[in-house]
């Protein structure tokens, strides 16, 4: 089992920028591809970022490309979402996942994790 908790989201003005953190145990962390997610209301959870175990891989969703950045620290069994240049479509809950691997993939599709944070709140307002 692997527990994620989620925390750094809040209210910004558009223009703004935010760092999600995903703090995670039970397991190796550096054993697990890690994903963000976000959920707004009426829509259904979509991806955002994904991050390869080491790190030395990652992929973007088209909308955040350029303006959204993940990373981890597998010394700190966390993974980061830089968020900068917010607009108010970004608002949502975010979530990260994860999902055990043996290679150096990314994965993009929300039903190949099968662990998941509870979410943060992001709302931005124009």
């Amino acid at each position: 089992q692997v527990q994620l908790v989620e925390s750094g989201g809040g209210l910004v003005q558009a223009g703004g920028s935010l760092r999600l953190s995903c703090a995670a145990s039970g397991r190796t962390f550096s054993n697990y591809s890690m994903g963000w997610f976000r959920q707004a209301p009426g829509k259904e959870r979509e991806f955002v970022a994904a991050i390869s175990r080491s790190g030395g891989s990652s992929g973007y969703a088209d909308s955040v490309k350029g303006r959204f950045t993940i990373s981890r620290d597998n010394a700190k069994n966390t993974v980061y979402l830089q968020m900068n240049s917010l607009k108010p479509q970004d608002t949502a809950v975010y979530y990260c996942a994860a999902v055990r691997t043996y290679s150096g993939t990314i994965y993009y599709a929300r039903n190949t994790y099968n662990y998941w944070g509870q979410g943060t709140q992001v709302t931005v307002s124009s």
